[in-house]
């Protein structure tokens, strides 16, 4: 399988990693997680539609949130993994277009990502290593530069909402906009000034969930404190 994978600032002479990961991670893999944030950006189209008559969406946010933070660099190299979420995915998106449509919602013309079938781990495979779903996908190199920049973000932003969540803070408004973004890196209308606009709003809503993260865990945890502590290696061996 060809490889190309630029999915973390640690890509190869800043370009891209082509025969393997800088990380370890191999060429399937990275195909995979491609196909994985490809399937999130589908489900959040259709999420973007539910927002606009306001259904409830009970977990969709914290399932999209879960599947950008498998992507992040180290995080998941299980293939097994991705397959099962994947094709969890694939029936979530399924069951929020036929509740849209039972709602008698005009879903017009929907991107791939939110109507590829897919029903093997044969198919998978061939999806994910289809140019389709990759960074190359997106041909003009300004548009595919935004598009990764805005997708960084809110990967980063995903780490930091999954922990303040586990420790039971959670701010709606966030899981909104990452859907919105999303979505976004699909619209082939969209231009450059219009993706500068969208990254400036990644960079606020990265302080925010930054902030939510910080008041979790002083809430939970209390202010951090300086506190002196024994870096001596007393008799052991040392390094």
């Amino acid at each position: 399988m060809n490889m190309f994978c630029f999915q973390c600032q640690e890509a190869a002479q800043g370009k891209g990693c082509t025969k393997v990961g800088m990380c370890g991670k191999t060429a399937d893999l990275a195909a995979l997680q491609d196909l994985m944030i490809y399937s999130l950006k589908g489900i959040s189209e259709l999420g973007v539609k539910a927002d606009e008559i306001g259904m409830d969406m009970e977990g969709l946010d914290r399932f999209i949130i879960e599947g950008l933070f498998m992507t992040i660099t180290n995080t998941n190299f299980d293939k097994e993994r991705f397959f099962e979420k994947i094709k969890e995915a694939l029936k979530l998106r399924d069951k929020l277009k036929a509740q849209l449509i039972e709602r008698k919602v005009e879903l017009g013309e929907l991107a791939d990502a939110a109507t590829f079938i897919v029903n093997s781990k044969d198919e998978i495979v061939y999806k994910a290593s289809s140019e389709k779903v990759g960074v190359l996908a997106t041909e003009n190199e300004d548009i595919r530069s935004l598009r990764e920049l805005i997708t960084y973000g809110f990967k980063g932003m995903a780490a930091y909402a999954e922990h303040a969540d586990n420790l039971g803070y959670y701010d709606p408004k966030i899981g909104k906009f990452i859907r919105k973004a999303l979505a976004a890196t699909l619209d082939d209308s969209l231009t450059v000034d219009d993706l500068v606009a969208l990254t400036l709003e990644t960079g606020k809503y990265g302080v925010d969930t930054m902030a939510l993260l910080d008041k979790a865990n002083t809430s939970t945890y209390g202010n951090p404190e300086i506190t002196e502590v024994n870096i001596g290696v007393r008799n052991n061996p040392a390094i």
